[in-house]
């Protein structure tokens, strides 16, 4: 890490604690043993319940209006043909969720959960409308081939638009999702650069690219990769591979873990997002669920990194917060097994023979 990074760390980054607590993680495996139940049989659900006890510290913890946070921004290196879809897909798709008509739009509408879309860095001028904020730090980031993608002063800027926008949302959960047309290249290079992985196994498909565009996508890649080969913090690896959203979700983890709220993390860019501010305060992580693994290849990676376990194995490729409303109904499900199954004395159920205080054999 640079003395740039330290100093501007102590401004951007928040300090993030360990979350462990042995006493409340006892009380809250205490609690789902004793539920009428085998211990264990509710399998990944009982895991999931105690993530969420962990982060809200309670043993009857409530979830309270939750935010879906879909941050856009276009990425110059696009032009250079990493994508199957033209860079005005970026702010046509913006619209799409503003009009009810995008896949995250119509599943947050079916959960209740509210959605906000943020302008981080998109190359269209959007009329002021509900459920859109402009916070646009420049129309697009530069062309990662050429230079830096940001400037560290963009990307500054960025990840405090991010953390100021959380502090002004509601709620105890966040969801994250994203939309910018080359964004699997700028998360292949963060994960890349900042996890030790040989690019090849990074890279992939993104939004359908044929055979010939995969291998063209690879060789662009890897020359952004040699081109910023100094760009070793993560700072400077975000900085140098954008993009604007990316750096925008960077300050939303990093607020939201401050204020522990939940944070259901999509699919492979907002885990980069995820693996930035963890590259920057590790505890992130704590606060974090995985909704799925996406069929990006380089998300199982990702996600092993972090040491996150997805809750769904679905094949979603979509992005745009799709994967966290579609994880949602399990968190609600979990927090309620938490609060309102019975326990063996209240229901007045017997336990299994030789197991008289429940408990994890």
């Amino acid at each position: 890490m640079t003395n740039h990074d330290i100093d501007n760390n102590k401004k951007l980054v928040p300090l993030v604690p360990d979350l462990h607590d042995t006493a409340l993680t006892a009380a809250l495996l205490r609690a789902l043993d004793n539920k009428t139940k085998p211990v264990g049989a509710l399998g990944r659900l009982e895991a999931l319940a105690l993530r969420i006890g962990q982060v809200l510290g309670s043993t009857e913890p409530r979830l309270a209006s939750p935010q879906m946070l879909v941050c856009a921004g276009d990425h110059g290196l696009a032009a250079r043909g990493v994508s199957a879809y033209p860079s005005d897909v970026t702010w046509q798709m913006v619209h799409n969720f503003l009009q009810g008509g995008a896949a995250v739009s119509v599943l947050a509408r079916q959960h209740g959960l509210a959605l906000t879309v943020v302008d981080c860095g998109v190359r269209h001028d959007f009329e002021p409308q509900p459920g859109l904020l402009i916070r646009k730090v420049a129309p697009g980031t530069a062309d990662a081939s050429a230079g830096p993608a940001m400037t560290m002063a963009q990307c500054e800027a960025a990840i405090e638009n991010g953390r100021a926008i959380v502090r002004e949302l509601p709620g105890n959960v966040l969801l994250l999702g994203e939309m910018g047309i080359g964004n699997t290249s700028a998360a292949s290079m963060l994960l890349s650069r900042l996890c030790a992985i040989p690019l090849e196994t990074c890279v992939g498909n993104g939004t359908g690219l044929d055979t010939a565009g995969l291998a063209r996508k690879q060789a662009v890649l890897a020359e952004v990769l040699a081109l910023h080969e100094g760009a070793n913090s993560p700072l400077e690896a975000l900085a140098a591979f954008g993009g604007f959203e990316i750096a925008t979700l960077v300050g939303a983890v990093l607020e939201a873990a401050l204020q522990r709220r939940v944070i259901v993390v999509d699919g492979f860019i907002t885990g980069a997002a995820v693996l930035v501010a963890h590259a920057l305060q590790p505890h992130v992580v704590q606060r974090c669920v995985a909704s799925h693994e996406s069929a990006e290849p380089g998300h199982a990676l990702m996600l092993r990194h972090l040491g996150l376990v997805p809750l769904l194995r679905l094949e979603l490729r979509l992005g745009e917060g799709s994967g966290a409303a579609l994880a949602w109904p399990l968190l609600e499900s979990a927090t309620r097994i938490l609060r309102e199954m019975a326990s063996f004395e209240s229901a007045g159920v017997s336990r299994k023979d030789g197991d008289e205080q429940g408990g994890r054999q």
